[in-house]
């Protein structure tokens, strides 16, 4: 199952967030979907808004997805979040909690890509 919602989670992101085709979403998220980032409301017609209206201010915006891992019923992404080809952008962990084939609930925390690290290490 960990592996079916990975795909879904994976597919979801290509599709509705890079792609833009919110009139698939449904496909992907449970229409009563729940936002635990505070700054975002609940529900699948709000996350499709948000999407669209992103899309048309960052039209070449983009996450690629560096890794993921799951656990029961969760799946968990790094990506690296690109507003346009060039930019900087975030490093980005979103966590979905999948339910009957559907993403039923999210979490998110994002940073800042720097300049450099103290580490040197890469950031995403």
């Amino acid at each position: 199952m960990t592996s079916q919602n990975t795909t879904l989670v994976r597919d979801f992101m290509e599709t509705v967030w890079n792609q833009g085709r919110t009139e698939v979403a449904a496909t992907y998220v449970a229409a009563d979907l729940v936002q635990h980032n505070p700054n975002l409301p609940d529900g699948l017609d709000a996350l499709a808004g948000l999407i669209d209206m992103l899309r048309g201010q960052m039209p070449q915006m983009r996450f690629d997805i560096k890794r993921t891992a799951a656990d029961g019923d969760l799946v968990f992404v790094h990506s690296h979040f690109t507003p346009a080809p060039g930019e900087r952008g975030q490093a980005v962990v979103d966590i979905y909690r999948v339910h009957d084939g559907l993403i039923a609930e999210h979490w998110d925390v994002h940073q800042d890509i720097p300049d450099t690290t103290v580490s040197g290490h890469p950031t995403v």
